[in-house]
């Protein structure tokens, strides 16, 4: 699951949303769309937050004196192209 999959999901559910005016028996395709707009939209606000996660690794280092060492470091991010 990632950025193509939210994409498809929105500009499939814009495309039943805005688009197609044929109906289905017991079948609202409007709102089928918006449902899966909203489905791709969560997608990719969910896939942006994990890989914003991701980049954060913290390091716990024990000495044999039991001390500790905390190490945070955060990753840049990726190049745009």
């Amino acid at each position: 699951m990632g950025y193509g999959l939210g994409i498809f999901l929105l500009a499939v559910g814009l495309i039943l949303a805005l688009a197609v005016t044929d109906n289905l028996a017991n079948v609202d395709l409007t709102l089928v769309g918006w449902i899966l707009c909203a489905a791709g939209a969560l997608v990719i606000v969910l896939t942006a937050a994990t890989a914003a996660s991701r980049r954060r690794s913290t390091a716990v280092t024990t000495y044999s004196d039991g001390s500790q060492q905390v190490t945070e470091r955060n990753d840049p991010p990726p190049p745009s192209i």
